[in-house]
């Protein structure tokens, strides 16, 4: 992911606390190493999880990765919406808005 596009609090949090940032950007490296999923799957694996801790910064960071790693819109609004019978109806919209604003976003980008 290219600099630009990360939020301003994970670079405040990754000059404040570098080698702790560092430390977790090392260990997510390695475990994308250790199986034979490509990288667009395992951002739509993470973002599921992320979605399942109603965490919007890591939804957000986890769609732009699978974006970036060859994820096409509808596939990542596919992923959400098979989680309706997981984690329910209200976390699966609250996870479409979040996806709108990283989708919207990367449309603009594009040429």
């Amino acid at each position: 992911m290219s600099k630009e596009t990360l939020p301003e609090h994970y670079l405040f949090e990754k000059k404040a606390h570098q080698a702790f940032i560092d430390a977790v950007e090392d260990l997510g490296k390695a475990l994308r190493k250790q199986g034979p999923l490509d990288e667009k799957t395992a951002n739509l694996i993470q973002l599921a999880a992320a979605i399942a801790i109603h965490s919007e910064g890591a939804v957000h960071s986890h769609i732009r990765r699978a974006i970036e790693n060859g994820a096409s819109a509808e596939e990542v609004y596919h992923a959400i919406v098979l989680l309706t019978s997981t984690v329910g109806f209200p976390t699966v919209s609250a996870a479409l808005s979040w996806a709108g604003d990283i989708v919207r976003k990367q449309q603009e980008r594009s040429p």
